[in-house]
């Protein structure tokens, strides 16, 4: 499909001598028609050209000839507008779809580049909790999105499965292992085991000191304690896994922490080398001031143990060596900000390629909140996100049985809407901003949920099946377009643009908020205009627009990480 963001910016960069890439950064798609389709704001070569925006505007207006693809250009208040003609736009639109179907929207951007995305990550012998579902959910999405535009991608769940609560852990099951079977329902009694030895290392030091060296073993490969760590990480992981079929969640690597902790010494050693290390209080430290971080980080505690920031590090080291990748995304709270801004800062004293360390991405979300407040594994507060899964199927089931009755095929359906609802809620805003989780916004089939879009695909579908409806370009009119046609032809032109916006900006929510747009858009089109007429240009015409809009609706679905029912 002609880019004709790509073909207004060569001939923007042919008239100043500039490079194309430079000019095309600045170049935006108008949100308001009559602005345009595609704005140049003139203000950023203010400076380098000595010249006002607006005069600059002014004398690009005049050089660049209207070519076959521009209605007219437009200099407004140091802005350069750009209108595109509508039967071109359309005919790029519908010669693209016809050719690339359910491939519409993608791209090979990203051919021979490797990204990394480090997501969900839980701890195991914890509950799989609500807390998680945002890590899971967003690094779900990213990973689809980057696959989508060509990327090389390789899913990481970075397990927590190593630290002191292991040690804590092993001296739990010590003192009480016949009072708890963890074969039968493990990760509910592993998480009593947890919260009773909390407690009492409060009580004794004693206790929380042997808890401590349990690690300590741990760490020196100790027999005994090995075997109870790998006994509840697969007891753990046969648990998470049941949460990941809900969700249509894979990896392609679970080395979590404990595989990163025969590898930490090396980082001790580079850094040493690298004059980095200095001593405090028997700990060795990091000092950051002098890069703006005013907290050291700690490589080596002063018994002697690692820390994650350690093994962090060492998956660095390890990734870079592994894989060879151009960006190594973490999806992780933004509490962890700090954690990330010290171990990224800490890697480019790792003698790594600038590649590596500059291709280290945090992208830090906001935390779920329940109504009543956050949530703690050691209070024993948490709500399992398998729990939460079921709910949302259990809610969808029974709107479904009372919105149709008699529908066919009621689980399958609720599963999709259900689970659906709970991944498009979490992506539907920007992913910093805090998420309180509530039952009666994400399941309205009326507002902007995922219910409504699944609506209106299921809508869509209704409409081409009745028909057989079969793509066929030819038998398209433009001039049978109306407004909101034209508008939603504009909309789907734009997908690829929205995808790649996605990517640049790590944001999911980009593609939700684009796909409830025009879920808005077709249903005005469909409340104006009757679809199945007899005039057949004006029925083919609606039924072809029907049709793409149908499929960007489940292709970017897709990408959030959610799944179409057929019905509804």
């Amino acid at each position: 499909m002609l880019d004709f963001k790509k073909e207004i910016s060569k001939l923007i960069s042919k008239e100043l001598n500039m490079e194309d890439d430079l000019i095309y950064s600045f170049i935006q798609l108008t949100k308001d028609e009559t602005n345009g389709d595609y704005s140049f704001p003139c203000f950023s070569l203010a400076k380098t050209l000595r010249k006002s925006p607006m005069m600059i505007a002014d004398e690009l207006k005049e050089k660049i000839n209207n070519t076959d693809f521009i209605e007219k250009i437009e200099s407004v208040s140091g802005y350069l507008n750009f209108y595109i003609k509508k039967e071109v736009l359309i005919r790029e639109v519908i010669n693209s779809f016809d050719e690339e179907k359910e491939k519409f929207g993608s791209a090979n951007i990203g051919q021979d580049k490797t990204v990394l995305i480090d997501y969900s990550s839980p701890n195991i012998a914890k509950p799989f909790h609500i807390g998680h579902l945002r890590s899971t959910v967003i690094g779900q999405s990213l990973y689809r999105i980057y696959k989508e535009l060509g990327y090389n991608v390789v899913g990481i769940n970075h397990l927590g499965d190593y630290g002191t609560q292991f040690g804590k852990l092993i001296e739990a099951y010590k003192l009480w292992h016949d009072e708890y079977n963890i074969d039968e329902n493990p990760i509910d009694e592993l998480t009593k085991m947890y919260i009773r030895i909390n407690e009492l290392c409060e009580e004794n030091p004693e206790v929380l000191e042997r808890c401590r060296n349990n690690f300590k073993l741990l760490e020196e490969k100790d027999e005994y304690c090995m075997n109870l760590w790998n006994r509840f990480k697969e007891l753990s992981l046969e648990e998470f896994k049941k949460t990941y079929d809900l969700l249509g969640t894979s990896f392609d690597s679970y080395k979590g922490e404990a595989f990163y902790s025969d590898k930490t010494n090396e980082v001790l050693e580079i850094l040493e080398k690298n004059n980095k290390i200095t001593n405090s209080e028997g700990a060795k430290v990091v000092d950051l001031e002098q890069d703006g971080i005013n907290t050291p980080c700690i490589i080596q505690k002063s018994n002697g143990s690692s820390i994650y920031a350690t093994r962090d590090l060492a998956a660095i080291l390890y990734r870079a060596r592994t894989y060879d990748f151009d960006k190594c995304i973490y999806v992780v709270a933004y509490e962890q900000n700090l954690h990330f801004k010290q171990v990224f800062e800490v890697a480019k004293f790792l003698d790594l390629d600038e590649k590596y360390t500059n291709g280290l991405i945090h992208v830090p979300y906001g935390m779920v909140r329940l109504k009543t407040g956050k949530m703690s594994t050691r209070e024993g507060t948490l709500i399992k996100l398998e729990d939460i899964l079921k709910e949302a199927v259990t809610r969808a089931k029974a709107i479904i049985e009372e919105k149709n009755p008699n529908i066919e095929g009621k689980d399958d359906i609720a599963k999709k809407v259900g689970i659906g609802a709970v991944i498009f809620n979490d992506l539907s805003n920007n992913i910093i901003k805090d998420e309180v989780f509530d039952w009666d916004i994400m399941l309205n089939f009326q507002g902007e949920t995922g219910p409504y879009i699944q609506y209106m695909y299921v809508r869509t579908k209704s409409i081409l099946e009745k028909e057989n409806y079969v793509m066929n370009k030819d038998l398209v009119d433009i001039s049978e377009l109306e407004e909101h046609g034209i508008e939603l032809i504009k909309q789907i032109y734009s997908f690829n643009d929205i995808v790649k916006q996605a990517v640049d900006k790590n944001e999911p929510s980009i593609i939700s908020r684009y796909l409830i747009d025009v879920a808005k858009l077709y249903s005005s089109f469909y409340n104006d205009n009757k679809i199945i007429v007899e005039d057949e240009k004006i029925k083919n015409t609606r039924l072809c627009l029907t049709y793409m809009v149908g499929n960007v609706l489940k292709i970017g679905t897709g990408l959030l990480g959610m799944e179409m029912p057929d019905r509804m």
